[in-house]
């Protein structure tokens, strides 16, 4: 008998469950029976009368497809490796186990990449994100950090297929950012990333120290949903004040000599929003609206989530502005999530976008959470 294969057999078992629930909560026949009303739709001669309509229901029809396939893939994977053990241990094949250890090594990344995604069921997940980094105290050190975890964010937002699109940015002094505001445009892009929404924290041998001493960065970490048009955020006239400035930073001669960028003041909260990317200063105060309200939404949200809160008795949370996330450089490597606990050693690859240990522990901790309240 070969040992190796006979543990994959018990290791694949440990997985039935796991593959019964995703079926369960991927709700396949609503799935099947949406698919194919969106079908007759779209063999309708008028369906691309309005394209904005025809195109969402088109990406709608692509995800539900997407998820049927990939359980279907799922079923199958198993079944194949199921297959494969037998045949190894009929024959006693030691040979064979490299191959079948690869198969159940996809199957379980796909797996649980499809549960993680059967957690992203809040209201605005599917969302695009808009995030804003902040540099805290620390001169110049802080400001590098801010441009780290801009690269980073970037670099995740690769690997995922995602796009950026830069809003806001002030450069740093020397080195690094002050501050950037950007937009990740993809699928559950904000069910994602608002696990990344606190305080940043870096303990590093600071390369800006003659002495080389130990230094602590902090950056804050605001996210928000895309809100599209549709959605009732009120904001009068009268509470808003709107100054244009000239924009800074790369961008041509057009975004350097005309007064575009935008500056959004809304005088009851004190919420400041700016946006200089777009070439025209209608679409960089459209777009800066657009982010204003989505900020006065979360607002109304942490306040809907601390009065919870105070009616369950609850002393503290994990919310906007506390620490989150520990990285550190020096003496040894690690980050390590202060809500999840969960930790990696490798943080050079963390900071290269490795970011969905921490995102899917993230998700299963809101999961049980809500489970238990």
């Amino acid at each position: 008998m070969v040992v190796e294969l006979e543990n994959m057999k018990a290791e694949l078992r440990t997985y039935d469950q796991p593959l019964v629930e995703v079926r369960d909560s991927l709700d396949l026949a609503s799935k099947e029976q949406r698919i194919e009303e969106l079908e007759r739709k779209m063999e309708e001669p008028d369906f691309w009368n309005n394209p904005d309509e025809a195109q969402k229901q088109t990406k709608e029809l692509g995800d539900l497809k997407n998820d049927r396939d990939t359980y279907a893939k799922l079923v199958s994977t198993k079944e194949d490796i199921e297959m494969m053990i037998e045949m190894g241990e009929e024959e006693d094949d030691e040979s064979i186990v490299p191959e079948v250890r690869e198969m159940l090594d996809d199957f379980i990344e796909t797996l649980d990449g499809v549960r993680i995604k059967t957690l992203l069921s809040e209201e605005y997940d599917v969302n695009n994100a808009i995030i804003r980094l902040n540099a805290g105290a620390g001169g110049t050190e802080a400001m590098d950090w801010c441009g780290m975890l801009y690269r980073m964010y970037t670099r995740w937002a690769e690997r995922k297929g995602f796009a950026i699109e830069e809003l806001d940015m002030q450069e740093g002094d020397e080195a690094g950012i002050k501050s950037v505001m950007f937009q990740v445009n993809g699928t559950n892009a904000y069910g994602l990333l608002k696990s990344e929404s606190g305080v940043h924290r870096l303990v590093r041998i600071s390369p800006f120290n003659a002495q080389a001493k130990r230094q602590t960065s902090f950056v804050s970490c605001d996210v928000m949903p895309e809100l599209n048009d549709d959605i009732d955020i009120e904001v009068r006239d009268e509470d808003i004040r709107v100054d244009t400035y000239r924009s800074s930073g790369a961008g041509g001669q057009h975004i350097n000599k005309t007064s575009s960028a935008i500056r959004i003041t809304h005088l009851p909260t004190g919420i400041v929003v700016t946006c200089q990317n777009e070439r025209s200063q209608f679409q960089n105060k459209d777009k800066a609206m657009q982010v204003l309200k989505a900020k006065l939404y979360m607002l109304e949200q942490e306040k809907q989530a601390e009065k919870a809160a105070g009616i369950r008795g609850e002393v503290t949370d994990i919310a906007w502005g506390h620490q989150i996330r520990s990285y550190v450089l020096q003496p040894y490597t690690m980050v390590k999530d202060l809500r999840t606990n969960a930790e990696k050693a490798q943080a050079s690859a963390v900071l290269d976008g490795d970011l969905d240990p921490f995102i899917n522990a993230y998700l299963k901790w809101q999961a049980l959470r809500k489970k238990e309240n």
